[in-house]
Protein backbone atom coordinates (compact mmCIF):
# COMPACT_ATOMS: atom_id res chain seq x y z
CA UNK A 1 0.00 0.00 0.00
CA UNK A 2 1.12 3.49 -0.79
CA UNK A 3 2.71 5.22 2.25
CA UNK A 4 0.36 8.20 1.85
CA UNK A 5 -2.74 6.02 2.24
CA UNK A 6 -1.21 4.07 5.12
CA UNK A 7 -0.59 7.36 6.97
CA UNK A 8 -4.08 8.55 6.03
CA UNK A 9 -5.56 5.38 7.54
CA UNK A 10 -3.66 5.82 10.80
CA UNK A 11 -4.49 9.53 10.90
CA UNK A 12 -8.24 8.95 10.54
CA UNK A 13 -8.11 6.07 13.01
CA UNK A 14 -6.68 8.57 15.51
CA UNK A 15 -9.11 11.36 14.58
CA UNK A 16 -12.16 9.11 14.78
CA UNK A 17 -10.96 7.75 18.13
CA UNK A 18 -10.62 11.30 19.46
CA UNK A 19 -14.09 12.07 18.11
CA UNK A 20 -15.50 9.03 19.92
CA UNK A 21 -13.86 10.05 23.20
CA UNK A 22 -15.17 13.62 22.91
CA UNK A 23 -18.76 12.32 22.78
CA UNK A 24 -18.76 11.33 26.48
CA UNK A 25 -20.84 14.34 27.55
CA UNK A 26 -23.34 14.24 24.68
CA UNK A 27 -26.97 13.37 25.38
CA UNK A 28 -26.80 10.47 22.90
CA UNK A 29 -23.15 9.63 23.59
CA UNK A 30 -23.31 5.86 23.14
CA UNK A 31 -24.65 6.13 19.59
CA UNK A 32 -21.87 8.47 18.50
CA UNK A 33 -19.13 6.61 20.36
CA UNK A 34 -20.16 3.46 18.47
CA UNK A 35 -20.33 5.27 15.11
CA UNK A 36 -16.93 6.94 15.49
CA UNK A 37 -15.48 3.79 17.05
CA UNK A 38 -16.48 1.68 14.04
CA UNK A 39 -15.03 4.31 11.70
CA UNK A 40 -11.79 4.26 13.73
CA UNK A 41 -11.55 0.46 13.59
CA UNK A 42 -12.15 0.37 9.84
CA UNK A 43 -9.54 3.11 9.35
CA UNK A 44 -7.03 1.10 11.38
CA UNK A 45 -7.82 -2.07 9.41
CA UNK A 46 -7.33 -0.07 6.20
CA UNK A 47 -3.94 1.19 7.38
CA UNK A 48 -2.91 -2.37 8.27
CA UNK A 49 -4.20 -3.66 4.90
CA UNK A 50 -6.53 -6.10 6.69
CA UNK A 51 -9.89 -5.21 5.17
CA UNK A 52 -11.70 -5.68 1.88
CA UNK A 53 -13.43 -2.92 -0.01
CA UNK A 54 -17.02 -3.95 0.84
CA UNK A 55 -17.15 -2.95 4.53
CA UNK A 56 -15.88 0.63 4.05
CA UNK A 57 -18.13 0.94 0.98
CA UNK A 58 -21.21 -0.10 2.95
CA UNK A 59 -20.32 2.17 5.88
CA UNK A 60 -19.62 5.06 3.50
CA UNK A 61 -22.98 4.71 1.78
CA UNK A 62 -24.85 4.30 5.08
CA UNK A 63 -23.09 7.33 6.56
CA UNK A 64 -24.01 9.40 3.50
CA UNK A 65 -27.66 8.35 3.74
CA UNK A 66 -27.62 9.24 7.45
CA UNK A 67 -26.04 12.61 6.57
CA UNK A 68 -28.90 13.36 4.18
CA UNK A 69 -31.42 12.27 6.80
CA UNK A 70 -29.92 14.34 9.65
CA UNK A 71 -28.98 17.47 7.69
CA UNK A 72 -31.19 20.24 9.09
CA UNK A 73 -33.39 22.06 6.60
CA UNK A 74 -32.40 25.36 8.22
CA UNK A 75 -28.66 24.80 8.74
CA UNK A 76 -27.32 27.64 10.88
CA UNK A 77 -23.62 26.85 11.10
CA UNK A 78 -21.44 25.11 13.65
CA UNK A 79 -21.07 27.78 16.32
CA UNK A 80 -23.64 27.80 19.13
CA UNK A 81 -23.90 31.57 18.77
CA UNK A 82 -25.04 31.15 15.15
CA UNK A 83 -28.49 29.81 15.94
CA UNK A 84 -30.69 27.35 17.73
CA UNK A 85 -28.65 24.83 19.74
CA UNK A 86 -30.66 21.84 18.46
CA UNK A 87 -30.18 22.85 14.82
CA UNK A 88 -26.47 23.52 15.32
CA UNK A 89 -26.03 20.13 17.03
CA UNK A 90 -27.89 18.39 14.20
CA UNK A 91 -25.66 20.12 11.66
CA UNK A 92 -22.52 19.06 13.51
CA UNK A 93 -23.69 15.47 13.70
CA UNK A 94 -24.66 15.45 10.01
CA UNK A 95 -21.29 16.78 8.89
CA UNK A 96 -19.50 14.25 11.11
CA UNK A 97 -21.33 11.57 9.15
CA UNK A 98 -20.36 13.25 5.88
CA UNK A 99 -16.69 13.13 6.89
CA UNK A 100 -17.02 9.44 7.77
CA UNK A 101 -18.73 8.82 4.44
CA UNK A 102 -16.06 10.54 2.38
CA UNK A 103 -13.19 8.83 4.22
CA UNK A 104 -14.78 5.38 3.97
CA UNK A 105 -15.55 5.78 0.27
CA UNK A 106 -11.97 6.90 -0.43
CA UNK A 107 -10.67 3.87 1.48
CA UNK A 108 -13.04 1.54 -0.37
CA UNK A 109 -12.12 2.84 -3.82
CA UNK A 110 -8.42 2.66 -2.95
CA UNK A 111 -8.74 -0.97 -1.84
CA UNK A 112 -10.82 -1.87 -4.92
CA UNK A 113 -8.29 -0.19 -7.19
CA UNK A 114 -5.46 -2.25 -5.71
CA UNK A 115 -7.24 -5.62 -6.24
Amino acid sequence: MNLFFKILGYLFALLFTISAVLQYNDTDALRWIIIYGIAALISLAFALNKIGYVLPLVLGVLAFIAFLYLYPSDFQGFDLNDGDIATVELGREAFGLLIISIVMLVFSFRIKRKL
